[in-house]
């Protein structure tokens, strides 16, 4: 399989040129869909080594949420997606009356398709500070959560997973949510694919800058990530261009026999790495976000603050973006 940059479980199953049908059928991989009226969820569980070295990912479950209607800016939409993000966390997490969640937003405040952790962090609903100065007036459906944006390495100097160590040190949160941007391999995700699983994240792994990994054997807490496709690379976005290309001249019927052949030669496992290699001496490891990238991580921030705060607090009235 070649190389493609992807954070998300359901691409780097695409990867594999197999249908979901035959995912299923591969010793663990297990995979269910469901399709809603104004997006998809994908949950695929991976239960052992076998499928773990199949699939590439971690042993454990990981939800994809697909809401292409995102782009549009609807009310409907953004709320069905609120929705099913507190809906899937819940399925996840088990939270006690007593217990105490930490929501960790991950990348760079300062670079905006990087600034989607500290964005959801400024929406969510803290109430630790409360639990100890005036639990008194704490209401019956609200339980405890406290939230930090630790930067990135290049601003503080110190890992983000050495600063976050040393507050659960000192704090000892029974759940970490981690959340950051992530890379996708296709055009159409960015923005429109929220990625929910109980692994852990390697923050930096998708554009292949890894940092110190967000997993439950690190902190000896248990880790749900949260993250968005907000970039790819140009590689992707030139081989995208090409395969819709391709795919447009092949069902004209009346180009000649002899295009339809050279079309099927360069196909994708030929196609990526050929793009990258070519690329690469005139832009680099060049990664793209789209223009309007500052409204997206604004309602996108702000649709999965909704989902942690009706998940932790138990209530859906905090639900409407």
């Amino acid at each position: 399989m070649f190389n493609v940059r992807t954070d998300l479980a359901i691409e780097a199953a695409t990867l594999l040129n197999k249908s979901q049908s035959e995912l299923c059928k591969i010793d663990g991989v297990e995979i269910d869909k469901d399709n809603r009226k104004n997006l998809t969820i994908t949950t695929i569980r991976i239960t052992n080594k076998n499928g773990e070295k199949e699939i590439g990912k971690k042993i454990g479950t990981y939800i994809t949420i697909e809401c292409p209607k995102i782009k549009d800016n609807d009310d409907d939409t953004f709320n069905d997606a609120s929705l099913a993000i507190c809906e899937c966390l819940k399925k996840l997490i088990n939270i006690k009356k007593t217990d105490t969640v930490l929501v960790v937003g991950l990348g760079n405040w300062n670079i905006t398709p990087d600034a989607l952790g500290p964005k959801v962090v400024s929406n969510l609903v803290v109430t630790r500070h409360l639990f100890e100065n005036i639990p008194e007036h704490i209401t019956q459906s609200l339980n405890s959560l406290c939230a930090i944006s630790p930067g990135v390495l290049g601003i503080t100097g110190i890992e983000t997973g050495e600063i976050t160590k040393g507050i659960c040190d000192r704090i000892k949160p029974d759940l970490i949510i981690a959340i950051d941007a992530l890379a996708s391999r296709k055009i159409e995700r960015i923005s429109t694919t929220i990625q929910i699983s109980n692994t852990g994240i390697t923050p930096g792994s998708g554009i292949d800058n890894k940092r110190i990994g967000f997993t439950k054997e690190y902190f000896n807490v248990p880790v749900i990530a949260i993250g968005v496709p907000t970039v790819v690379d140009a590689a992707t976005v030139a081989n995208d261009t090409i395969e819709i290309l391709c795919e447009n001249i092949k069902a004209n019927t009346e180009l000649k026999d002899d295009i339809g052949k050279l079309l099927e030669i360069t196909d994708t496992d030929l196609r990526y790495p050929l793009i990258k290699e070519v690329l690469k001496p005139h832009v680099g490891d060049l990664i793209v976000t789209p223009k309007e990238v500052d409204l997206i991580i604004d309602n996108v921030s702000k649709i999965i603050a909704n989902g942690i705060n009706g998940a932790v607090h138990n209530t859906m009235e905090n639900l409407k973006v």
